[in-house]
């Protein structure tokens, strides 16, 4: 059985404001292998760490990302949310977490949250700065745009990218074969034994997401993934270290 990675969601998110620096920082000191992260793109093109289109949840900002500047957007409070002692959070931009994972071996899969807003020029953006920090070798790109990640590959075949899906898809190693992608980052109730395996044959990874239950985990790591996806990166780092993978 190959090492697993280990996925922190948003950072650890069930014990620091998602998206944040704060949370990123103490997903890897909880023992992270691997960082899950979202970006979408400001009124003047900056790539910022947040889930969702809009900033009302999880800042103290309103009105969707992509009607503000960054600078207006580097204002906004990410942390006091989630609790007073993370007032001082802001929301970070993509080259803040590259800057934080370059020195490491740390996996980064970004998501690229364009399904709602198609945010015109996001991947030759994003591409630029996993380039810029020479990180092309440690990060896989995912979508539940897949022409986005059809794009991504056209752009940057060194690239990972792996397919977001939710339901259950009929043979999804073949259908990551049309858009060359590598992984199938599927609902983790999609995932069955036997899916792992076939995909394997086809060279096709499986990281689901997003799994928090500890059965669920040792279910997923018997089943032979490549990478679990958590909002509780100890948890899963301890039963991975039981299971010496």
């Amino acid at each position: 059985m190959n090492n697993i990675i280990n996925f922190a969601h948003r950072g650890a998110s069930a014990v620091c404001p998602e998206n944040t620096m704060a949370a990123f920082r103490k997903g890897l000191e909880l023992g992270a292998t691997g960082i899950e992260t979202d970006v979408q793109m400001t009124k003047d093109g900056g790539l910022v760490l947040i889930h969702d289109e809009t900033l009302n949840r999880t800042t103290s900002g309103t009105g969707y990302v992509k009607d503000h500047t960054l600078a207006e957007l580097l204002e906004v409070d990410a942390g006091s949310w989630f609790g007073p002692e993370f007032k001082d959070e802001r929301l970070p931009l993509l080259e803040d977490l590259l800057d934080l994972l370059q020195g490491r071996d740390t996996i980064l899969n970004i998501e690229l949250k364009n399904g709602t807003f198609l945010y015109p020029g996001m991947e030759e953006k994003v591409i630029a700065a996993v380039r810029d920090f020479k990180m092309s070798d440690r990060v896989i790109f995912s979508s539940f745009n897949h022409y986005s990640l059809a794009y991504c590959q056209s752009l940057a075949p060194e690239i990972r990218t792996g397919i977001l899906y939710g339901e259950g898809l009929y043979r999804p190693w073949d259908y990551a074969a049309t858009l060359g992608a590598t992984a199938l980052h599927a609902y983790h109730f999609a995932v069955l034994p036997e899916f792992v395996e076939e995909a394997a044959k086809h060279g096709v990874a499986y990281h689901p997401w997003t799994v928090n239950d500890p059965e669920r985990m040792k279910y997923l790591i018997e089943a032979g993934v490549s990478g679990i996806i958590t909002d509780h990166p100890d948890l899963l780092a301890g039963l991975l270290a039981d299971k010496g993978v």
